[in-house]
């Protein structure tokens, strides 16, 4: 799903990582609300939804934020 968030217009980027015991998290930055609503409803991602509820996922935790400010260390100057 990183791939496909990446085409969808409005995305402006996203950041994945899972760690050894399988623990992950995807993070994912759009433009706006609407461009957030229409990426929940891209048929790709609904089906992808759908299957980490049925086959994969045990829990799972979704997360609509907005970033206001973002800060990085001297590396990232």
């Amino acid at each position: 799903m990183h791939e496909l968030a990446l085409e969808q217009p409005g995305c402006l980027g996203a950041e994945s990582t899972r760690d050894l015991d399988g623990l992950g998290i995807t993070v994912s930055y759009f433009v706006d609300e609407a461009a957030i609503r229409a990426w929940q409803q891209n048929a790709r991602h609904l089906v992808a939804q759908r299957l980490g509820k049925e086959l994969w996922y045990s829990h799972y935790e979704l997360r609509v934020a907005k970033v206001e400010r973002a800060y990085s260390g001297p590396e990232g100057r």
